[in-house]
């Protein structure tokens, strides 16, 4: 049983890039000579319900921005779901506002129907202006019956039935359904809900026996459930290491990667084109999978804030342990590092799309007409 206290055993791990040294405190305020924004509030829009990880995310640094940006503005985080969230992303997509009071926060299942050519999609991402790329992690869990027949294999898995509550198959639900399947597991996604938050509820009240979560959400929502016996964490999707090898995830050294778990499972490959589809969209979905934009209508300077501000939040001492609480350990880019990030998380090789699009035609009848 994965416990809190491993995160402590971790927080030094927590890698911070693209950050410059400011050598400021807590309470530090970025400086800025051309933008103020005292008096004004900001909206911090997210296309998700406010139950997942994505609102927990954008609700750890909203106060954080408040703190940083010049003039301490409000920064209140605002929902706008529906669509697996292309419906906020096309909303943004529209928006002009140029004076630092809107930013807009993306996940994994904004950007994969944009990868798949979704028709849903109205939005562009190279109109949008990257300050913050958050990379993040996620654990699948078993009630507990189900968790005792796993054993570091899915084998003995395999002839159960499952049902899973999903966003939809183009969304950042396309990683568990692709790892599920290549597992050999029987899963029947329910399709429809506006958030993963919705998904552990369905969970919770027995609707659905197999779920994940985003490691912000897992930490707060599903740990209390692992503590009192209700759920069981049976692998983690990884991370990233140096070399681009998927690894452990750090902030869940105790679990079994995916690629261990597929490695020990007859049938389930590590090489091949299911594994580079795999692998593709674990990366544009998972390594940068949250981030902040604004408008392409803000000005260099309003870029130049945020961007300051972030790595002002970023370089406050008590950052790392907070960060490990709240969100695991992963790092947070701004800056170059940041648009390098983005950059990979909105492309993927035209050899994983037409794997993954063949895929969700075959499977669920779904097609990017």
């Amino acid at each position: 049983m994965m416990k809190l206290n491993l995160l402590k055993r971790t927080v030094g791990a927590l890698a911070v890039a693209g950050v410059a040294a400011f050598g400021l405190g807590g309470a530090a305020q970025a400086e800025s000579h051309s933008v103020d924004l005292a008096g004004k509030t900001v909206d911090f829009v997210i296309p998700f319900s406010e139950s997942g990880g994505s609102a927990r995310w954008a609700n750890f640094f909203a106060p954080l921005l408040t703190e940083a940006l010049p003039g301490n503005p409000t920064v209140v985080v605002r929902y706008r779901p529906g669509a697996g969230s292309t419906e906020g992303a096309n909303w943004f997509q529209q928006q002009t506002t140029d004076d630092g009071t809107l930013i807009f926060g993306t996940s994994g299942s904004t950007q994969f129907p944009y990868l798949l050519g979704d028709p849903r999609v109205r939005y562009e991402y190279k109109d949008w202006q990257v300050v913050l790329a958050s990379g993040t992690g996620g654990v699948v869990f078993l009630p507990p019956d189900l968790g005792a027949k796993f054993n570091g294999s899915a084998e003995g898995l395999q002839g159960e039935n499952f049902l899973y509550g999903s966003q939809g198959a183009t969304t950042l639900d396309l990683v568990p359904l692709l790892a599920f399947k290549m597992l050999g597991l029987t899963v029947d996604p329910v399709f429809g809900i506006k958030g993963r938050g919705d998904g552990r509820l369905m969970f919770e009240r027995g609707e659905a026996n197999i779920d994940y979560q985003t490691s912000s959400a897992y930490l707060k929502s599903v740990v209390p459930l692992v503590e009192q016996g209700l759920a069981v964490p049976i692998f983690s999707w990884g991370a990233l290491d140096e070399s681009g090898a998927i690894v452990r995830d750090p902030t869940f050294p105790e679990l079994p990667s995916f690629k261990e778990v597929c490695e020990a499972t007859a049938g389930c490959e590590t090489s091949g084109v299911a594994w580079d589809a795999f692998k593709a969209f674990f990366i544009s979905g998972f390594a940068a999978q949250k981030m902040v934009y604004l408008p392409g209508s803000a000005s260099p300077a309003v870029v130049d804030t945020y961007t300051a501000a972030l790595q002002a939040a970023i370089a406050r001492p008590d950052f790392a342990a907070i960060a490990a609480d709240e969100l695991g350990v992963y790092p947070q880019l701004t800056g170059a590092a940041a648009q390098s990030a983005n950059e990979q998380a909105t492309a993927v090789s035209p050899e994983a799309k037409a794997y993954v699009l063949d895929w969700l035609k075959e499977a669920y009848g779904v097609t990017m007409q």
